[in-house]
């Protein structure tokens, strides 16, 4: 069967841009002999939509767009991810589903089993799950199986214990198909994409028949959508991907092998939290690949066409600049240097540098006079007290008051430049450097900024050598760097990986081999510091545990692990 491929990129609640998405891509698909085209899951909305669910014409207007998509598709069948009303008497209101559309009109629903509540994903919170196994509809004579997303994510080396009764891939195994489809918006973290072809090639191997898996791309909010849709034929060979991180349309060819299969990797293995299973594709270029198109999305989705951020010559902002410029363009993206007193020369001469680099706006506004201001208005109420740290967070408060005023004043997005490791033990100033709509690289361990910086300078100095190789300050006082407060990075990663994205215990850290008084020292910021993460702007993610919407851990909570 020759099926035809739409990997789009979808924006939540824009339906009629959506709309035209999937028509624009139904008929060119059609013209290049198409027999069924499948798109991801909730395409007609966007995934996640998240609490547009709960607004009360929402789903009905998700339903009225199905209904003008299928009216137009003709005699070649089409399976569109979509809401569908709960007709029942109980349960949630609405279906994750799937409408198989033909000749006019919606013939059938197929609806998803198993709802993900974990990580990033809360549909058990929306959807009522399918009353019914996985629907098998018949094209050209042949059998198709439909699933949506998580209804193949049932292997047992995923999770420690199945986390379904019901296994939809099993009971397919028995319905003698000729093809199965997965309609699938599964975000991407460094790591997932050899995990997917897994999933994808074993199920074929136990369905013997080719599995067409469709996948979205695109940034909405928090998640990045790499796409990498692929086909596998019934002996577990991956026979055609579709590019990552991109759009694309495709029509293949389930009845005949290619001559040159695309190559899968071993077999299946768990992929431990935080671990990075082998890639398909270098690990940095994913990663850079993804944080862009992240950045873009946003950014465009959101309405904004320029980026600023406030360069301190240091290797965090020189990065993110870089990915603005990656994903916006030079012309969209002005940095900005806000030398205090203590600021040093090389800072300075740093963040111009980077700025020539890259060919971007530069300004320069000095901030010693604001932050003296400041003092003296505080002076007669902080008489008697020594200066400390909260003299420091001024000359941040300063930035990021004047920082949101150019914001405000040229309509451009104000990109946050902390670091996951920062963000994770709140080495960063509430209301100074967090200040802005989007953190870009929050999700990002300092150690990987390094990597993703000597990355992009692989063909020439892009991020000036010395911001990559001088010690990491905040230049909040004079002679400071970021090892007076914290362990060496690579150290600092090591547990916060372990802590935050393993779950592991102060215990489990000291026996791996960290000093106890470190271990403790570090576990304590964390915990300290989850007040100011609530506050911070959402963050793209990029590893299997992220700060923000999949880790909700109480502010105010006394547990010692």
């Amino acid at each position: 069967m020759r099926i035809g491929i739409a990997q789009l990129n979808p924006t939540v609640g824009d339906l009629a841009g959506n709309r035209r998405l999937i028509l624009d891509a139904y008929h060119a698909l059609v013209a290049q002999g198409a027999e069924l085209v499948v798109y991801p899951e909730l395409i007609i909305c966007g995934y996640p939509p998240r609490d547009l669910l709960f607004k009360r014409r929402f789903v009905a207007d998700v339903e009225a767009s199905l209904a003008e998509i299928a009216a137009a598709i003709g005699e070649v069948p089409a399976l569109v991810g979509t809401v569908e009303t709960n007709p029942g008497a109980s349960g949630r209101r609405c279906y994750n589903s799937a409408a198989f559309c033909q000749n006019g009109r919606v013939v059938s629903m197929a609806r998803k089993c198993l709802l993900p509540t974990y990580d990033v994903f809360d549909e058990d919170r929306y959807f009522e799950p399918s009353p019914a196994p996985p629907s098998v509809v018949t094209v050209l004579g042949k059998k198709v199986g439909i699933t949506l997303c998580e209804d193949i994510w049932t292997h047992p080396e995923l999770a420690p214990s199945n986390r379904y009764r019901f296994q939809p891939v099993n009971w397919l195994a028995e319905q003698n198909l000729d093809v199965m489809v997965n309609l699938s918006a599964s975000p991407w973290h460094h790591g997932k994409g050899y995990l997917r072809d897994q999933l994808v090639t074993d199920a074929a191997r136990q369905l013997g028949c080719p599995v067409v898996y469709v996948n979205a791309v695109g940034g909405n909010d928090e998640l990045v959508f790499d796409g990498r849709s692929l086909v596998s034929d019934a002996t577990g060979r991956i026979t055609a991907r579709l590019p990552a991180f991109t759009t694309d349309t495709r029509v293949v060819d389930t009845s005949a092998a290619l001559s040159a299969p695309v190559p899968a990797t071993g077999a299946l293995t768990a992929e431990p939290a935080g671990a990075a299973a082998p890639q398909p594709s270098a690990p940095m270029a994913d990663i850079h690949a993804a944080l862009v198109l992240g950045l873009r999305d946003y950014s465009h989705k959101s309405g904004f066409k320029k980026a600023l951020i406030a360069l301190s010559g240091g290797i965090d902002s020189a990065l993110v600049a870089e990915l603005a410029v990656a994903a916006l363009g030079a012309d969209n993206v002005m940095g900005v240097s806000l030398p205090s007193a203590i600021s040093s020369g090389h800072s300075k001469d740093d963040a111009r540098a980077l700025a020539a680099n890259l060919g971007i706006r530069f300004e320069t506004i000095a901030i010693a006079e604001t932050v003296a201001a400041a003092e003296a208005a505080l002076g007669p109420v902080f008489a008697g007290r020594a200066p400390d740290v909260t003299e420091e967070n001024l000359q941040a408060r300063v930035r990021g008051v004047l920082m949101m005023a150019l914001s405000n004043k040229f309509g451009a997005l104000l990109l946050t430049t902390g670091n996951k490791s920062e963000v994770a033990v709140g080495y960063c100033t509430l209301y100074g450097d967090m200040c802005g709509g989007l953190a870009v690289i929050s999700d990002v361990y300092k150690t990987q900024v390094y990597e993703l910086c000597r990355w992009i300078n692989r063909a020439g100095a892009v991020i000036p050598v010395n911001t990559i190789e001088k010690p990491p300050s905040a230049e909040l006082r004079p002679g400071q760097v970021d090892q007076d407060s914290l362990p060496p990075y690579d150290v600092l990663d090591a547990i916060l990986q372990g802590y935050v994205e393993e779950g592991m215990s102060r215990r489990d850290l000291v026996a791996r081999g960290f000093a106890e008084a470190v271990v403790n020292d570090v576990v304590r910021k964390v915990d300290l510091n989850e007040y100011k993460r609530k506050q911070a702007a959402p963050g793209l993610k990029i590893t299997p545990l992220a700060f923000g919407v999949g880790r909700r851990i109480p502010i105010v909570q006394k547990y010692v692990s």
